[in-house]
């Protein structure tokens, strides 16, 4: 009896519980390094082929569209070229015939500027000179500035551009902006038949001793 009282003084003392009467809530243990490893490697992460592969298809995709916005811009501020090739062109009149040195000068007078269609089919000057010959060479039309027809302004001895002001003088040479450059040159040759032809200009610019921007 004295060993039963003394075991259960002890047991008040110190707190102990038979086990059978004991709850006790299990203790989540802490992940390892090997679990999170494990972890990790189960989730999903690209492979770099595959990253490159996205990227360039994107970068791509970007370059197409500012390249469709920007070309037209940029090449809308270029000067036009101006006809060119290596074969004859024979000059055309406003109605799609051959244009004769004969027939030419059977309508019009010393000092006329009148346009043909010349090379890759450009609107291009005849000039008629004083002694009542054709000039060696014609004159590309099309203004180095922005594209407009340039018409001949006799009273002022210039071609003179109504778009923006350019201005050359009778040879063709730019004498006023905004335009950049002077008028393209071509050839002028005669086929068999008397057809006046138009030949690519190709040597030095005997304007400004330069080599032809047109080529």
């Amino acid at each position: 009896m004295r060993i039963l009282l003394l075991a259960l003084v002890i047991a008040t003392v110190t707190g102990f519980q038979p086990r059978s009467y004991v709850s006790r809530s299990p203790v989540a243990k802490p992940p390892t390094n090997t679990a999170l490893r494990d972890a990790a490697a189960d989730a999903f992460v690209p492979d770099m082929e595959r990253r490159n592969i996205m990227n360039l298809i994107l970068v791509s995709s970007a370059g197409a569209t500012i390249a469709g916005l920007g070309g037209p811009f940029v090449a809308f501020f270029y000067p036009p070229g101006a006809g060119g090739g290596s074969a004859g062109t024979a000059a055309k009149d406003a109605l799609g015939n051959d244009v004769t040195k004969a027939g030419w000068l059977a309508t019009h007078n010393v000092g006329d500027h009148s346009l043909t269609q010349g090379l890759k089919g450009d609107a291009t000057y005849l000039i008629v000179k004083e002694d009542k010959t054709i000039e060696e060479y014609g004159l590309n039309a099309v203004c180095t500035h922005l594209g407009c027809v340039v018409p001949w302004v006799a009273s002022a001895n210039k071609f003179m551009c109504p778009c923006h002001g350019s201005q050359y003088d009778f040879t063709g040479k730019v004498v006023r902006g905004p335009a950049p450059l002077s008028l393209a040159l071509a050839h002028i040759t005669y086929s068999d038949t008397d057809v006046i032809t138009y030949t690519p200009w190709t040597e030095t610019d005997f304007r400004t001793d330069l080599k032809p921007w047109w080529i």
